[in-house]
C-alpha cells in the first residue's frame, strides 16, 4: 500500500470526524434493543439511505422474532472478482428509553451513551469507511459486501445460517465489533460459547414422615453442580459456570424435580467437543432419580488459524503505515466473528476503542475514530488473501 494513500485516507477521516460523531450520535438516538424487533427498523431505514447513495443495491430480510436483516452490495459489480464481507449489528442490551436515563454525552473527552460501543459506532464506520473510498476514488479489487443483523445479542439464532453462507463465499471477513478495552486491542480469539439444561427427576415424599419413601432431585443437583464446576480448566481457558438452579415444591417435600443452566466458554474446538462429552457423560449419583442433560457449544470458538493469522498480519502491517501500533487479545465473550472464522479469514475487533460494553459506562474514544476507520479502509483496498 503505498505511503500516499494511507496519509490521504488518514486524513479524509480526520476532516470527518465530527461528521462521523453526528451519525454516531444518530444511531445511538434509534434505540434498538434485541428484544423489540420493531425498533431495529428505524436504524436499517438509516443505514439503507445511506448505502443507496453509495451506489449500493440493499435487500432487507424479514426476521420472524427478531427485527430482521440488512444485506447489501454494489450496484456495480465485477464476474468473478472476489469478496470480502463486512459485518455487524444494530441490536443493543439496551432496553427502549434508556437514552433518558443514561443520555449522549462527553465526559473527559470520551462519548458516552447506550450502544454507542457496542456497535453503534461500527456500524458508522462501515458507512464512512465506503463513503471515503468513494471520495479518494479508491476501489478494492476485493468487492466489499455488508451484512447487519438484529439478533446478535441473544446468539444470531436466525441470521446464523446467512451468516454461514456468505462466509462460505468470501475471500476474508471484517467484523466492526468494539475493540477490546481501553487499549484498543482487535480479537484475534474468542471464545466458543454454549449453554446445558440439566433437568433431575425424582421422587417425591413428605419430608417428616416418608423421608426414605423419595428421591430428592435437589440432592442430587447438589452433585451434578460440583461436577460440572470441577470442569473448570483455569490454563485451558475453559470456564463452566452454574448460573440458574432451581427445583423442589415446598420444604416439607423431597423434592421430585430440580434443574440447573450452565454457561460454557472454551478456547478450542478441540476442547469444545471435549466438553460436550464430559457433561453429557454425567451420571446421577442418588438412587432414584432420573438425570437429562440437553444443549451444547452454539457458538464455536473464533481460534487463531493460519489464514486468521495472516489477516492479523497484514492489519499490523498497514497500522504501520498510520503510525498505529496494533495490539491483540482474546475475547472471552463471542461474536459472529466466530462463525465466519470457520470458513473464512476473520479480524474481529475492528470498530470502536473505548470501554463499557454492555454497562453503565458504555463510551468511545472519539479521537481514535480516524485511525481505526482509516485502518478499515486500508483493509479493504489490500490485494486478495492466498
Amino acid at each position: 500500500m503505498p505511503q500516499s494513500t494511507a496519509r490521504e485516507m488518514l486524513a479524509w477521516f480526520q476532516q470527518h470526524q465530527e461528521e462521523m460523531v453526528d451519525f454516531i450520535r444518530h444511531l445511538v438516538n434509534l434505540e434498538s434493543p434485541s428484544d423489540v424487533p420493531a425498533s431495529q427498523q428505524a436504524v436499517f431505514d438509516c443505514l439503507n439511505q445511506e448505502l443507496v447513495k453509495l451506489n449500493y443495491r440493499v435487500i432487507r430480510l424479514s426476521g420472524k422474532q427478531s427485527g430482521g436483516h440488512l444485506f447489501a452490495s454494489p450496484v456495480k459489480r465485477f464476474k468473478n472478482r472476489p469478496i470480502q464481507l463486512l459485518l455487524g449489528h444494530c441490536d443493543t442490551v439496551w432496553p427502549l428509553g434508556t437514552i433518558d436515563n443514561m443520555p449522549l454525552e462527553y465526559k473527559d473527552g470520551m462519548l458516552h451513551g447506550p450502544g454507542i460501543y457496542d456497535m453503534k459506532t461500527g456500524l458508522a464506520q462501515i458507512i464512512f469507511v465506503l463513503k471515503a473510498l468513494q471520495a479518494i476514488q479508491q476501489e478494492p479489487e476485493v468487492t466489499p459486501i455488508l451484512f447487519i443483523n438484529s439478533d446478535e445479542e441473544v446468539g444470531s439464532k436466525e441470521s446464523s445460517r446467512h451468516i454461514h453462507r456468505l462466509a462460505r463465499l468470501v475471500n476474508r471477513s471484517f467484523v466492526l465489533e468494539p475493540s477490546l478495552g481501553p487499549a484498543g486491542q482487535i480479537k484475534t480469539a474468542r471464545k466458543g460459547i454454549g449453554r446445558f439444561t440439566v433437568t433431575i427427576k425424582g421422587k417425591a415424599a413428605h419430608a417428616g414422615l416418608d423421608p426414605g419413601g423419595g428421591a430428592s432431585a435437589i440432592l442430587e443437583l447438589s452433585h451434578v453442580i460440583q461436577k460440572l464446576f470441577e470442569l473448570n480448566d483455569v490454563e485451558k481457558g475453559i470456564t463452566v459456570n452454574v448460573g440458574m438452579i432451581d427445583g423442589g415444591l415446598r420444604p416439607n417435600v423431597v423434592a421430585p424435580n430440580s434443574t440447573a443452566v450452565s454457561d460454557v466458554r472454551v478456547l478450542t474446538q478441540r476442547d469444545a467437543e471435549y466438553i460436550e462429552q464430559a457433561i453429557h457423560s454425567i451420571k446421577p449419583t442418588t438412587p432414584g432419580v432420573i438425570l437429562e442433560i440437553e444443549g451444547k457449544i452454539g457458538r464455536p470458538p473464533l481460534e487463531k488459524t493460519p489464514a486468521n493469522r495472516k489477516l492479523w498480519e497484514m492489519a499490523v502491517q498497514l497500522a504501520q503505515q498510520l503510525d498505529l501500533k496494533l495490539e491483540e487479545g482474546t475475547a472471552g465473550g463471542g461474536s459472529d466473528g466466530n462463525t465466519t472464522s470457520l470458513y473464512s479469514a476473520t479480524l474481529d475487533g475492528l470498530g470502536a476503542v473505548g470501554d463499557g460494553a454492555h454497562a453503565i459506562h458504555e463510551h468511545i474514544d472519539p479521537d481514535k475514530l480516524p485511525e481505526r476507520s482509516a485502518l478499515l479502509a486500508l483493509l479493504l483496498l489490500s490485494p486478495t488473501l492466498t
